[in-house]
């Protein structure tokens, strides 16, 4: 069983792979990070269990199906286990923001899911690793340790500059991997 201090939560879109203010709608809009990638397979490496927690309201929206979400979590489980990785558990709201769920970061639905699924009493000192402040609440939420990575939406998120006093950047999700494995 999996210890809270060494679970890393990734939001996926702009962590993982390119973000798109007109929705990852494909497997070919889904461009993964090759740095992530490997930062991923690196955590493994290194004992961290790695989870992710992602809204993808696109499909409620009608943008893409459940299917083509699948498709694309299963190409990165195949990237992710081709260098050397495994991924836990992902978790998904296809909720909309209008749907009141209780999974749809901020809201800590998704983190207590992954909770849940690898049987830990508690999130408390794991990681949630985001490029949006909603990212970092959520884990914030259930004791995680926020960082905010500068890719995807994350420039926008620290030029903004609230909601980030207790909370580490760092360039991409490589950078972080390579200070946590500093530690």
């Amino acid at each position: 069983m999996p210890s809270a201090q060494k679970l890393v939560i990734l939001d996926r879109d702009g962590v993982i792979n390119q973000d798109s203010d007109a929705y990852v709608k494909s497997l070919d809009e889904w461009i993964p990070y090759t740095s992530s990638i490997h930062a991923i397979a690196r955590l493994s490496k290194a004992g961290f269990t790695v989870a992710v927690a992602t809204n993808q309201s696109g499909i409620s929206r009608g943008y893409y199906a459940i299917a083509t979400l699948e498709a694309m979590h299963s190409r990165l489980h195949q990237l992710v286990s081709q260098a050397g990785g495994k991924i836990a558990y992902v978790a998904v709201c296809p909720h909309g923001p209008d749907d009141n769920c209780e999974c749809r970061k901020p809201k800590p639905g998704l983190l207590d899911e992954i909770r849940h699924a690898l049987q830990l009493e508690t999130l408390e000192g794991s990681w949630m690793v985001g490029d949006s402040l909603r990212d970092l609440e959520a884990g914030e939420s259930r004791g995680c340790q926020p960082i905010l990575v500068r890719t995807g939406k994350g420039r926008l998120t620290e030029a903004q500059g609230k909601g980030l006093e207790n909370v580490r950047v760092f360039e991409n999700l490589q950078a972080f991997t390579d200070w946590l494995l500093s530690k």
